[in-house]
């Protein structure tokens, strides 16, 4: 007689452990993470976020994800290396490649516009020489501007930034995450 309490109490206690194990780790993470100041020590984006997001009002920007390059128009090997990198990121996009574009704002007078069209094909080049799109420079962070690829959402909003003399291969990475998280674009 003394067998079927037993069998009875560890009958209970199956159901309380199961749901203990399941429940325990979700009660535990949320405990870390809103009852206190801990919080995992790496980001998942390789880029540079850019905080508030900066609205840009043009219309070059709507629509589409933009990998944008501000450089001086005379396009030396370190602009050259930057147009390639972007290129290159975007041909990376695969079926995604249609939901973004490359924008060069060359802020002096541009370069060979015969030696864009046949090294970067698709490349939006705009100079900056006009007063309208001084004013668009004006929202581009200005410390390293010249060695940076930024990230213009479809609705016009300026978010993020990379470092062109880095490898290209975090660029490409949080441009597929972001593609493949939004709908927009």
């Amino acid at each position: 007689m003394s067998a079927a309490p037993a069998k009875t109490a560890h009958g209970a206690r199956t159901p309380l452990l199961m749901a203990l194990m399941f429940f325990g780790p979700l009660l535990l993470a949320a405990g870390l993470y809103y009852g206190s100041d801990w919080r995992p020590p790496h980001l998942t984006n390789h880029g540079q976020l850019i905080q508030p997001p900066r609205p840009l009002a043009a219309p070059l920007f709507q629509g589409k994800w933009s990998l944008v390059y501000v450089g001086a128009g005379d396009c030396r090997a370190d602009c050259r290396r930057t147009l390639y990198d972007m290129r290159q990121t975007h041909l990376g996009l695969g079926n995604l490649y249609t939901r973004a574009q490359r924008v060069f704002l060359a802020t002096a007078p541009c370069c060979d516009r015969a030696y864009l069209t046949r090294q970067y094909p698709g490349l939006i080049t705009v100079d900056a020489a006009t007063p309208a799109i001084a004013a668009l420079l004006a929202a581009f962070p200005a410390d390293r501007r010249a060695t940076g690829i930024f990230i213009v959402d479809p609705h016009g909003n300026l978010m993020m930034r990379y470092d062109s003399t880095d490898r290209p291969e975090g660029l490409l990475v949080d441009l597929k995450q972001l593609l493949n998280l939004s709908s927009i674009g």
